[in-house]
């Protein structure tokens, strides 16, 4: 026996599980959920054995410190529908949720991916793609967005976003704000224009972020059975 008393062994343990979460978090927001686990580690000042003892794939280390952040976004969702004109909810929800993706890379990351195996944020992303259509669908009600519009055209929107934040973090950190603007009159109804090709489907979408997530997390998990058919 090694002579610690068990309590000091789970207190030691405790501060090592929120040393590897505080790290995790300061180095997704910094180089996205692909950086190096060995970093996190060391910034943990805990052996990389250790950070897999608490957690063992990349993937429940995500879901970890990343499920409060996509829960952010669904109350960003719900202030956008609690507000009395469709259009300035739709408008306070892109510019709300992409302030949140643009201060924190790994955020960036998450909102932009599948990852089914981080079972709490996925949950928490399902509720989120649910009030997104509604805030879409009550500002097409409205007529102050163009009915053409669908939720999977977002997905784009997220997608451009997150390689904007990537380029210019460093050096420019407001430009998406000046290409969400541009884009924001272009989801207005009156300056509709028949677009070149049909919007991407559901499934489309699913499969291209789930594409992104295994990219990133070097995994191939199987088909998921929430992928939309």
């Amino acid at each position: 026996m090694s002579g610690v008393p068990e309590g000091r062994l789970r207190a030691d343990a405790q501060r090592n599980r929120e040393a590897v979460l505080t790290a995790a978090r300061q180095v997704f927001a910094e180089a996205g959920l692909d950086a190096p686990l060995e970093e996190i580690a060391r910034r943990a000042g805990v052996g990389i054995g250790t950070l897999y003892r608490r957690f063992p794939t990349r993937l429940d280390l995500v879901d970890a410190i990343l499920t409060s952040a996509v829960e952010a976004h669904v109350r960003v969702a719900e202030e956008a529908l609690a507000m009395a004109d469709p259009w300035e909810g739709f408008v306070h929800f892109l510019e709300a949720a992409l302030r949140l993706q643009a201060a924190d890379r790994g955020i960036n990351d998450m909102m932009s991916m599948r990852l089914p195996s981080a079972a709490a944020a996925e949950s928490a992303k399902r509720r989120f793609f649910d009030l997104q259509a509604e805030i879409i669908a009550r500002a097409q009600r409205g007529g102050q967005l163009r009915s053409d519009v669908t939720p999977e055209d977002l997905a784009l929107l997220v997608w451009a976003t997150t390689r904007i934040v990537e380029a210019t973090h460093n050096v420019a950190a407001d430009a998406w704000r000046r290409h969400l603007a541009l884009l924001i009159d272009g989801f207005r109804a009156e300056r509709a224009r028949p677009l070149p090709v049909p919007p991407m489907t559901p499934r489309q979408v699913y499969r291209a972020m789930l594409s992104l997530g295994n990219r990133c997390t070097g995994s191939s998990p199987p088909r998921s059975p929430e992928e939309p058919s």
